[in-house]
């Protein structure tokens, strides 16, 4: 049994060391969103801000237009690290991670109905270490 500690020691210090290359930041309800499944939720001129508010939870963000209007924003990242951060020394010089920003704005009317709206998906990707200053 003593001499499958170091095993066991290693396999558990493995884990732990891969499971902190991923990090999800914002709002956790856009998680599962795309394009697609968020145009079929909302109806510019229908859906009201308290149906926003029931779907997507509270805005990270709020502003106002010019005009008065109220703006709401939604986003979460996923990001996980690449490669090259898992490399010892190498990762003081330049590491990085990538992955997938979602984004929903919501203009709402002065009746809080949604008058405008924005989904996005892009790729980020962040760069960190000496060299990538």
């Amino acid at each position: 049994m003593t001499r499958n500690k170091p095993f066991v020691a290693l396999g558990i210090a493995c884990i732990l060391f891969l499971a902190q290359g991923c990090a999800t930041v914002g709002n956790d309800s856009l998680r599962k969103e795309t394009e697609s499944s968020v145009s079929t939720k909302i109806k510019e001129g229908v859906t009201t801000k308290n149906e926003i508010k029931n779907m997507f939870g509270s805005p990270l963000q709020t502003s106002y237009t010019d005009g008065g209007q109220e703006i709401w924003k939604y986003e979460v990242s996923k990001m996980s690290a690449d490669a090259v951060s898992f490399v010892p020394v190498v990762n003081i010089f330049a590491a990085s991670t990538s992955g997938m920003k979602k984004e929903l704005t919501v203009l709402f009317d002065t009746n809080d109905k949604v008058k405008k709206y924005n989904m996005s998906e892009s790729p980020v990707t962040t760069r960190t270490g000496l060299f990538n200053q």
